[in-house]
């Protein structure tokens, strides 16, 4: 069974003669405990592109040591790695496999470095004996697979311990400070594969890892094209980075992932001048299954915990029946459901087909006319557009009186709104603070309007609850009231709505873009 292990790590230059100061004189360390040298046989595995390392992920099969074992570790932010690992084996356990697979697809990893290691370890404890940190001094020999060059340096590398890397990095800055006063640098390479596979590259192109898409198709900087095609490839490159945080039930990775599925497919839309549409269109409706298959799960925890807030608000005297244990096991049921949707589709081949022809299309990009004109121009006319379909839902909603006609016209101008927000959001590299204003204003009106529909569908998962506890001889009493406060809750948010459309679409808003 795999674990995880957060790695918050700084690494440092040396040579075989380099000396460690004495690292006691470091508040909070009061004592170096030598714990001897180990000998570690590491080898590092890739696709033959080298697709993992271009983005900072390593997977390795490791002997020797007291964690030997398969581990693979994806960036966090910089200095700090998640390492998930897995018991030695032959082959790559399949739970790390499901990790890569949206990066490796149906291709495989192959041996492309071997590093084997002297590694001198040292314990940093607190006065209480307390580890804090470990230091290594590491004599690495590198070889490249199969069969290539050879290289060899040594290093320094501090980490801390388990127990505190919930800490901030406050220690390891004040051993950083300690070394560098002793001449001991930081290491230019982030991770030793880096550094190996630079060293033993067999050429000036051959070793470097580099995009998936062919720069030589790329349109001119400044025009419509390349900052259109620019937005696509973040979106392209989240779907594939937020993948393993969904397999892992990261917080929040469902959500991020579906954003940048909707984000793209939006783009799709608002920029169908740039871009034809009889390209995109297919890929579009994917997304559209990917975001939906994802969704199930993400909207049953968006609107548990709004229940479960509703609940919690209320006094005790108006809790009657098991009102929160009834919630909780109809909430439990939907939302495994949705995971294993969810999980599901991600190992799905019609994912990973699509995951190849976003590939395809941000490689060979089917430019229409306008992409080669000025990006400006494009950007800001497309924005406009979209902000003027979302004005004609909008006010058709503003013209309608409450009920079921007004909920649908609402969610409606919901959807408008977030595209628009999107164009803009797009567009706010070449726009810049015009841009950020209007997305700003905009999202506004998308949050109210997003409330108001988180309302619409919890208003039928109360009428949902209040009919199983009924059957079941339980008082429906509570999600009754409930369903009556979040009408109000809807009345009010159709109350704010006129004055939250007026700022979003007042005319010096919309003229700024075109200035």
């Amino acid at each position: 069974m795999a674990e995880t292990k957060r790695e918050i790590e700084r690494k440092y230059e040396a040579t075989s003669g380099t000396r460690v100061p004495d690292l006691t004189r470091v508040p909070g360390i009061a004592a170096v405990a030598d714990r001897g040298v180990m000998e570690l046989d590491a080898v590092y595995y890739d696709t033959p592109d080298l697709r993992l390392a271009a983005d900072g992920v390593t997977l390795r099969r490791r002997t020797g040591g007291s964690d030997e074992g398969w581990h693979l570790k994806f960036p966090v932010a910089s200095g700090i790695r998640d390492e998930i690992r897995a018991p030695l084996a032959d082959t790559l356990p399949g739970e790390l496999a499901g990790l890569l697979r949206s990066r490796v697809r149906g291709g495989e990893v192959v041996p492309v470095v071997r590093l084997r290691s002297a590694r001198d370890v040292r314990h940093l404890q607190a006065a209480d004996g307390t580890l804090l940190a470990e230091l290594s001094v590491d004599t690495v020999h590198a070889e490249r697979l199969p069969g290539g060059a050879e290289a060899g340096w040594t290093e320094i590398e501090v980490e801390l311990a388990d127990d505190t890397a919930g800490a901030d990095e406050a220690l390891l800055d004040a051993i950083g400070k300690r070394l560098r006063k002793a001449g001991i640098h930081p290491s230019s390479a982030p991770s030793k594969l880096s550094r190996a596979l630079a060293e033993t590259a067999p050429g000036p192109e051959a070793h470097a890892p580099g995009p998936r898409t062919d720069p030589g198709t790329a349109p001119a900087t400044g025009t419509a094209g390349h900052a259109v095609l620019a937005y696509l490839r973040e979106q392209a490159d989240a779907i594939v980075a937020l993948d393993p945080a969904v397999r892992r039930d990261l917080p929040d990775a469902v959500h991020q992932l579906r954003v940048a599925c909707r984000r793209m497919r939006s783009a799709f839309k608002t920029y169908r001048k740039v871009l034809d549409r009889d390209v995109t269109d297919p890929v579009g409706a994917e997304l559209k299954w990917l975001a939906g298959e994802l969704g199930v799960a993400r909207d049953q925890e968006v609107l548990t915990e709004r229940l479960r807030g509703r609940i919690d608000a209320l006094p005790r005297t108006l809790r009657l029946g098991p009102v929160r244990g009834r919630l909780r096991s109809w909430s439990a049921a939907r939302a495994r459901s949705g995971r294993r949707r969810a999980l599901a589709a991600l190992e799905s081949p019609r994912y990973l087909a699509l995951l190849d022809t976003l590939d395809e299309l941000l490689a060979d990009p089917p430019l229409r006319g306008p992409a080669a004109r000025d990006a400006r121009a494009v950007l800001a006319h497309a924005v406009l557009k979209d902000h003027d379909r979302l004005t004609a839902r909008v006010d058709r909603a503003l013209a309608l009186d409450p009920g079921r006609d007004l909920d649908v016209a609402l969610h409606e101008a919901r959807k408008a709104a977030k595209r628009a927000r999107y164009a803009a959001d797009a567009a706010t590299p070449t726009l810049g603070k015009p841009a950020r204003k209007f997305a700003k204003r905009v999202k506004s009106v998308q949050s109210l309007l997003g409330e108001h529909q988180d309302g619409v569908v919890a208003r039928e998962a109360l009428r949902e609850l209040a009919d199983q506890a009924q059957t079941a001889g339980e008082s429906a009493f509570t999600w009754g009231l409930l369903h009556g406060r979040e009408e109000a809750a809807a009345a009010a948010v159709e109350g704010e709505l006129p004055g939250a459309w007026a700022k979003a679409s007042a005319p010096g808003i919309r003229a700024a873009l075109t200035r």
